[in-house]
């Protein structure tokens, strides 16, 4: 006989699971001693608040490929973790959300944080389940992780109350939960074969969350093999070697003016995994919606995306691994033509990495080319939301498959706690977060679990005294009256020591490597607080210059 808490974790790890993040409650103390007793073969890692806990679960099933699991407490605990859930849905990154629940006697009494989580979290989430009795806890956990893998990846609740965790039963364990992935039919690939003959400017564009290592060696041979140019996705950067020469960029925010260019000219544009969401389309302009300007192939897990919104040529319904292989299948032919297009588009993706010198005290295009050249290539970038982002999502060349973690669904607050979730999943390799200052201060707190579990992230803050996408945003519609987005911040290097880590303050663009080099060489979680300046807004672009444009445009209407 064993008590559900004991049954819950014998499930995980039965599914090969390795990590548990979390903030405890006295919902599922069971589970938790369950957890203490299972401490050599799972580790439980105890966060700071539940949203960086469900963005940390969900950071981690991103750079590892497995399902992240998240546990919280009922009510106030589960509703913290509500942006992680969130965040895991528009990502379509598997992850179970284990969360407390009030005693089953005790329902529908709008008891002491009662919550009805079918209702809170269907809509963001692939399925909403509460387990009754602990019988039953194997069966459930098995589908929940069955259907967090499968078709379009994404995150399931499993609500457990607190009772059911207490009782015991003699229910044996099951095998792991399966995936059942899908191949495309041989009729598909002859299709796709007659296509990219005749397609002079073609585009490959891999999307998605559930690609492995067998999947991402496939696809770089078969755009090898058939002379493709390569985009990504939206925060997508970590799916192919941004240093390979087929390479030509991220499609959509931030792809300006590559890759975004060449989409709008390509006769033919084969998409693997991706959703073709609007951060992809940039609002679904560069690919009109619904009758694309091109021939479109559309290959996806999820048959439910199949056709969602776009008209395509051909869809088809597969894992992206299984097709990234069949790819590999169709012959060489030479393409003269082709190549030439695809190493000026190349030569095009270059050009735009290279940028003219920043204004301020701190130029970020001089830092980020030192991180390019100076990490090595194992090395994850993580970040959260906002401008400052776009200093690595656009600038930084990653290399490693799965080594850009970023949140598909713009939250702010995603970088701090997915740098921890870095290191968890590869202690040796380096973790490096660069946002702003509102971003980190999202949850900032989490640099503390790091602290606590000998983690050595290095955070790079690029502070501007702002949320500076919305003092974008403001200065042009609304210029010069800067409402609610100036902010006053703390001297974060002080406080990253206050911590027990280490910290470093850069106020000029030399003062960068030697900083970064002693945070490097600290062993500890760092910050690296970077003063750009209140007239900084991101690449290119400052307040100055949105007035001067401002200026410009208005004398010449005169």
């Amino acid at each position: 006989m064993r008590n559900g808490g004991q049954i819950l974790i014998s499930a995980l790890l039965q599914n090969n699971c390795k990590a548990v993040f979390g903030v405890p409650g006295e919902s599922y103390l069971t589970a938790l001693d369950a957890l203490w007793q299972h401490a050599n073969a799972i580790r439980y890692l105890t966060c700071r608040q539940e949203g960086g806990a469900c963005f940390m679960a969900t950071a981690y099933a991103d750079a590892t490929g497995d399902a992240g699991v998240c546990f919280v407490t009922r009510g106030p605990g589960a509703m913290n973790a509500a942006i992680g859930l969130h965040a895991a849905y528009q990502g379509s990154t598997p992850l179970i959300l284990l969360v407390g629940q009030i005693p089953t006697a005790h329902r529908d009494r709008e008891a002491f944080q009662e919550l009805d989580y079918r209702r809170v979290f269907g809509p963001m989430s692939k399925w909403v389940a509460e387990i009754d009795r602990p019988s039953r806890i194997p069966e459930y956990v098995n589908r929940a992780w069955r259907t967090a893998i499968s078709g379009r990846p994404g995150p399931v609740v499993l609500v457990l109350p607190e009772d059911v965790l207490k009782a015991e039963s003699d229910t044996p364990d099951l095998k792991p939960a399966m995936a059942t992935p899908v191949a495309p039919l041989a009729s598909d690939m002859v299709t796709i074969e007659t296509l990219l003959t005749h397609s002079k400017r073609p585009l490959l564009l891999l999307g998605g969350a559930n690609w492995t290592q067998a999947g991402h060696d496939a696809i770089i041979q078969a755009s090898e093999t058939l002379g493709l140019p390569v985009a990504v996705g939206f925060r997508r950067q970590g799916l192919f070697p941004n240093d390979h020469p087929h390479y030509i960029g991220n499609l959509g925010f931030g792809g300006t003016p590559m890759p975004n260019d060449y989409c709008r000219e390509a006769d033919l544009i084969l998409v693997v995994g991706s959703r073709l969401g609007d951060g992809t389309t940039l609002k679904f302009s560069l690919i009109p919606a619904p009758i694309p300007h091109c021939r479109l192939v559309h290959v996806h897990p999820g048959a439910e995306e199949l056709g969602r919104l776009y008209q395509a040529d051909l869809l088809v319904q597969a894992d992206p691994n299984a097709f990234a292989t069949a790819l590999t299948l169709i012959p060489r032919k030479e393409h003269p033509t082709r190549t030439a297009i695809c190493a000026s588009a190349r030569r095009r993706y270059e050009a735009m990495l290279e940028l003219v010198p920043q204004p301020g005290p701190v130029d970020m295009g001089a830092v980020m080319r030192f991180l390019s050249q100076q990490l090595p290539a194992d090395a994850f970038m993580t970040t959260g939301a906002g401008n400052a982002s776009d200093w690595p999502n656009i600038h930084f060349r990653y290399r490693r498959f799965r080594g850009g973690l970023a949140p598909v669904c713009g939250a702010m607050g995603f970088g701090v706690p997915a740098a921890v979730a870095a290191k968890i999943a590869d202690q040796d390799a380096p973790a490096i977060y660069v946002g702003g200052d509102g971003d980190f201060l999202m949850n900032g707190q989490e640099f503390a679990t790091a602290i606590q579990y000998g983690l050595d992230p290095i955070f790079i803050i690029v502070d501007n005294g702002s949320y500076g996408t919305i003092r974008m945003h403001q200065e042009r519609a609304f210029p010069g009256r800067n409402s609610g987005t100036g902010l006053t911040n703390p001297d974060f290097a002080t406080v990253a020591i206050g911590y027990g880590g280490h910290g470093e303050t850069v106020e000029a663009t030399d003062e960068f490597a030697p900083a970064f080099e002693r945070a490097l060489a600290s062993r500890k979680a760092a910050v690296i607080h970077v003063k750009v300046g209140v007239d900084h807004l991101g690449p290119n672009m400052t307040v100055s210059t949105l007035n001067s444009r401002r200026t410009l445009k208005r004398r010449l209407s005169y």
